[in-house]
Formats: C-alpha cells, sequence, structure tokens
C-alpha cells in the first residue's frame, strides 16, 4: 500500500516499518467496526508501544526525534489503516514536538509535561477555536498563579481516551493567545458530536466553566495575529492524511473484479503522487508562505481527487457499496469529512470557487 511505491526510503526506519505493520495488521481489519465502534483504549496502548506517542520528542526524552519525511510516513501508513485512529492520534502526535520546542532546553517543570514527552500521558487538542475570534473563543482571563479558560470548545476527539487537552485561549483584553495543557477534570462538560463520518473518533463539544491551570503548564502565549497567520500557513497545506487514504482507496480500486474499476485506480494513480509531490515540495520550500496561492491550489484538488477516486469505488461496487459492512462508504464518507477537516476561510473560498 503506498502511492509513493513499496521502496519508499523513510519505510526503513524501525518506528515507521512497526506503524506500517502495525495499521495494516491491526487497524485495518477492524477498521470498519472502529468506525462504528469507536477507537479502543487499547488500540492507544499498542501506539505507545509501537513509539509512536512521542516519535516526535528527542531522545532527551525517550522520543524517535523522527524527521519530516518519516513522520509524514506515520500519519499515511495510520490514516490508511484507520482514519478515526489516525485523527486521534493526529490531535496528541504533533503536541510533544511543539511542547519540547517551547521548552528550549528547559527542563519539563511540571510531572504532566515530562509525561506528555515520554509518551506516558495522552493528550488532545482544542486549538481551532481561535479561527472564530471574536465570534466564539475560548476565553483565557488570567487569574493567581495561572489563567482560567471559559468558553465551549467545539471539537475534540479522543474524548475518553484524553488525559489532558492542549487548549488555545483568547486573552481579549491583550489581544493574545494563551497555550496550555489543562488535565481534564469535573469543570469540563461534555456532549457527543453524533458525526456521519468518522463516527469512531469520540468527537465532544465540550464546556469549560472557569478552568483553572497554573502557569507552569502554559506553553505559550503569543501575540493573536501571529497565532493567526501562522494557522493560515499551516492548514493551507495537502496533508499527509490525505494521501495515506487515497492509498488505500486506490488499493482496493486495483482488487476490484470490473476492469474499468481497475483502470480507474490505474489513471489515478499517477495524478495522486504528483500531487503528493508537490505537496511536500511546496511545503518544504524555504520561502513556502511565497507559495500560498500553490500550495492552496494542490490542497484544493487533492480533496478532489480523494472524493473522485472514493466514489468511483462506491460505483464500482453499485447497492453492496452502501452497506455498513462495505469499505467503500467508509472511504466516501471519509473523503467528504477531510474536505472540511481543518478548513480556513481561505480553503473553503477557493473549494466553492472551483465548484462554481
Amino acid at each position: 500500500m503506498s502511492v509513493a511505491g513499496a521502496d519508499n526510503p523513510a519505510d526503513l526506519h524501525p518506528l515507521v516499518a512497526r506503524v506500517a505493520r502495525f495499521a495494516q495488521t491491526t487497524l485495518k481489519p477492524r477498521m470498519l467496526h472502529t468506525d462504528s465502534e469507536g477507537v479502543p483504549t487499547a488500540i492507544i496502548s499498542m501506539l505507545g508501544r509501537a513509539g509512536a506517542l512521542n516519535h516526535l520528542a528527542s531522545p532527551r526524552f525517550g522520543g524517535a526525534g523522527l524527521a519530516k519525511a518519516e513522520d509524514r510516513r506515520v500519519h499515511e501508513h495510520l490514516a490508511a489503516g484507520c482514519l478515526n485512529t489516525w485523527l486521534i492520534w493526529a490531535q496528541h502526535a504533533s503536541i510533544a514536538a511543539r511542547v519540547e520546542a517551547a521548552l528550549e532546553g528547559a527542563d519539563p517543570g511540571h510531572d504532566l509535561i515530562d509525561g506528555l514527552l515520554r509518551g506516558r500521558v495522552f493528550a488532545g487538542a482544542a486549538l481551532s477555536d481561535v479561527r472564530h475570534y471574536p465570534e466564539r473563543f475560548i476565553a483565557a482571563d488570567r487569574a493567581k498563579g495561572g489563567w482560567q479558560f471559559r468558553g465551549t470548545v467545539s471539537w475534540a476527539s479522543g474524548w475518553g481516551l484524553n488525559e489532558v487537552l492542549l487548549i488555545a485561549g483568547v486573552d481579549a483584553v491583550r489581544e493574545q493567545v494563551v497555550l496550555a495543557l489543562v488535565p481534564i477534570s469535573e469543570r469540563f462538560t461534555a456532549s457527543p458530536l453524533h458525526l456521519a463520518a468518522l463516527g469512531g473518533s469520540r468527537t465532544f463539544r465540550v464546556d469549560l466553566d472557569g478552568v483553572f491551570v497554573e502557569d507552569s503548564l502554559v506553553i505559550s502565549i503569543e501575540p493573536l495575529a501571529a497565532w493567526q497567520s501562522k494557522d493560515d500557513q499551516t492548514a493551507v497545506d495537502a496533508k499527509p492524511h490525505l494521501f495515506g487514504l487515497a492509498a488505500a482507496v486506490l488499493e482496493e480500486l486495483r482488487n476490484e473484479p470490473h476492469a474499468l474499476a481497475r483502470d480507474a485506480a490505474a489513471a489515478w494513480a499517477p495524478r495522486v503522487e504528483e500531487l503528493r509531490s508537490q505537496a511536500y515540495a511546496l511545503a518544504d520550500a524555504g520561502d513556502a508562505s511565497n507559495f500560498y496561492a500553490e500550495r492552496l491550489g494542490v490542497r484544493v484538488q487533492t480533496g478532489e481527487a480523494l472524493s473522485t477516486i472514493s466514489k468511483a469505488l462506491l460505483v464500482a461496487r453499485a447497492g453492496r457499496s452502501l452497506q455498513r459492512n462495505d469499505s467503500a462508504q467508509y472511504y466516501l464518507r471519509s473523503a467528504h469529512f477531510l474536505l472540511v477537516q481543518a478548513q480556513t476561510d481561505a480553503v473553503r473560498a477557493a473549494q466553492l470557487a472551483r465548484l462554481g
């Protein structure tokens, strides 16, 4: 399984190889069950044993310190195996590197941060509500010895598995974003979001009732404008999970008995690989911000390609593809989910412009 071919050099890394086997032998066979019943705790434990819960942390904290190419490959493999698992894991995965970078070589200063960096504490992320400031957002109010967070987290995946949330709150007085690791407590009130796609991702809406977080758990404080600029630049790229899911769909198309389905796979595989190469090259460019329009275009085109090949698989299997035990309906719903996941105003506008 790979849009990049079986000889991808990143697959030679031991951790990447472990994750690839885990995705194909454990995640994929139960993919539809997980979509229906939810990601179990045991899967997170298995990811930990594979080294995937702190794979970006440095060896100082027992992490693998994976390079960008290997990290991308881990995302691709997990998304191909089970997108519900990928979503929950991905919320956690980038946090260790973010937290360690903020330490700038200093000691963690808190057992919770140390546990996170060592892959012993599983975290969720609540960052996207900053995009909706000032209409709706998580408010961060200064308090003695720390901060109080209040408001509603519109989207938190992995609920019930996470021990802490990385929350981005806005201090409206100073127009700055306060990023903090917040232990989940009775001050959190969660209600499930009944999603039509990725229903197994344990995604909840969470109300914060004056949740206090001490200063030692604050990761960073930065101007709102700087946060918004970085978020816009990050969201514009076509990310590895898109290509991982595309690889899984193409693999199933190749195995279809209908010759035209196999022809569709043969026709679309080079296009998906071309988009993948473009996406990574543009994201890695030293002056990537100068290629904003091109990166945005690749993201939109990748979403379209993924939707098209998923639709081809659905059509090839006819009526049976609509049964819950058929992977075609899962892939099509997942492809549509990814059209709106991490969608900023700029991404939405570009998508709608292509459809107009």
